[in-house]
């Protein structure tokens, strides 16, 4: 049963449930209480015989006859004193009994009324009341009609209510499945567009919504192919140009504006390499490789880290648990060492690599530095591509703000994640008792065992 229906079910019975009480006050201020008018109809016999018969009879007759209908009928007839039936009463309904009136106790299936008004029966008859109890008075019955006649309006209501609401349900989960695909990265995702659905319209901009992301990131991605391809060009110009130049003139002064030039034609051409691995990340599927040892690999990554520090230092804890992980091994060494790397930049002397089996089916590899750390209103942006923290140290050490997004794409696309957490455990200050630094942690899939 969808949510929708469920949801009008409960609105359903509540507001048939609210109409009846509505109805019933309603009906009881207007034409008075509805169940005594039933308790009424049910002992019309009982009424029938004292009025058109015991009534009837000669004032000195009248008793005789109340005597011989108690001998046939089923429903007890006594007298009783009017200030003991008055007590019996709830206020509201005295006056009607001392009017002469019948007054129903539905309750206690009996009436009460008057003998007379005016004591012509018998001597006192003025004071006395006939109360005749035991009426075949069945309220419950009459309840049960209600609770059916209930039932069935509710079920008139709520089979086309549940048709509606099935179709409605329908289009909306296939709604939510296109949304899914979509955010996987199926660009080619679209709801079906049914002009007789109830949710046509809602499909219809979802479905131009889609065309238009699926267009600005094709562009997006044809704009970098193009960049990046396109700039290699000019940079093997200059490359060649530089060496061309290098080699006509012998200048000794020339030589650090020619290492300069270099060195600033080697970051263009690291620049579009990282846009164009980003740019494959972004469309490529899940890689499929050998199995290999994760440990192993983390290993490597942190030696050859380690290898390239200049003044500070990597330590690494890894444990010693199997842990075979499937995928594009280069891959994810390449997003442990974009960590590493990133952490090195920033560190003022230390970086640490904690890497543990954390289940049977994960790794959990923690890399933690020295250095400043990270914002906690920046955590989520710093893996957004070209996204770098606005102060000094960030253009200091250099880079281009694309290591840390490489390296989420890399770990989504093996099914893992990589977050930013706090440095409460994290690593001590100068003064040795305040934590600082940044601490990432990567959950990193492997084989069960």
């Amino acid at each position: 049963m969808n949510r929708i229906f469920q949801r009008f079910v409960v609105l359903v019975m509540l507001a048939i449930t609210l109409a009846t009480f509505v109805i019933y006050f309603t009906f009881s201020r207007l034409f008075g209480d509805p169940l005594e008018q039933i308790a009424t109809r049910q002992a019309a016999g009982q009424i029938f015989l004292l009025e058109q018969y015991i009534d009837r009879a000669a004032n000195d007759e009248w008793l005789a006859r109340l005597n011989k209908v108690r001998e046939v009928s089923g429903a007890d007839m006594e007298l009783l004193a009017l200030p003991a039936a008055l007590g019996a009463l709830p206020e509201r309904r005295r006056a009607e009994l001392l009017r002469g009136a019948i007054v129903l106790d539905v309750a206690g299936k009996a009436f009460y009324r008057r003998v007379d008004l005016t004591g012509a029966r018998y001597i006192d008859s003025d004071a006395e009341v006939i109360h005749v109890q035991r009426l075949p008075i069945d309220i419950g019955e009459a309840l049960g009609m209600e609770a059916i006649r209930f039932a069935i309006v509710a079920l008139f209501l709520l089979v086309p209510i549940g048709w509606w609401s099935r179709s409605h349900w329908r289009g909306l989960q296939a709604l939510s499945r296109v949304a899914d695909d979509f955010g996987r990265g199926d660009l080619a995702a679209r709801p079906a567009r049914r002009q007789t659905s109830s949710i046509a319209p809602l499909a219809g901009r979802i479905g131009d919504m889609a065309e238009r992301i699926a267009t600005l990131l094709e562009t997006r991605k044809n704009l970098l192919h193009a960049v990046s391809h396109e700039l290699r060009t000019p940079i093997a110009r200059l490359e060649f140009g530089l060496e061309l130049l290098r080699a006509a003139a012998a200048d000794p002064a020339l030589e650090p504006r020619l290492l300069a030039l270099e060195g600033d034609v080697d970051e263009l051409k690291a620049l579009v390499n990282e846009l164009l691995s980003l740019n494959k990340l972004d469309h490529a599927e899940a890689p499929r490789g050998a199995p290999f040892d994760l440990a192993a690999m983390l290993r490597a990554c942190a030696d050859g880290c380690a290898a390239g520090l200049r003044g500070k230092t990597l330590e690494a804890h890894i444990g010693a648990a199997d842990g075979l992980a499937d995928g594009d091994q280069r891959l994810l060494a390449r997003a442990v060492n974009n960590v590493l790397g990133n952490a090195a930049k920033y560190a003022a002397g230390r970086v640490v690599l904690t890497a543990a089996r954390r289940d049977a089916g994960h790794w959990t590899v923690v890399v933690r530095d020295d250095g400043p750390g990270i914002p906690a209103d920046m955590r989520g942006r710093v893996f957004e591509p070209f996204y770098r923290l606005g102060r000094e140290a960030d253009h200091a050490a250099g880079g281009y703000g694309l290591g840390l997004a490489i390296a989420q794409r890399a770990l989504q696309l093996h099914g893992g994640a990589i977050a930013v957490e706090d440095a409460e455990d994290g690593m001590d200050g100068a003064d040795g008792a305040t934590p600082r630094g940044a601490r990432l942690v990567l959950t990193i899939p492997c084989r069960r065992t």
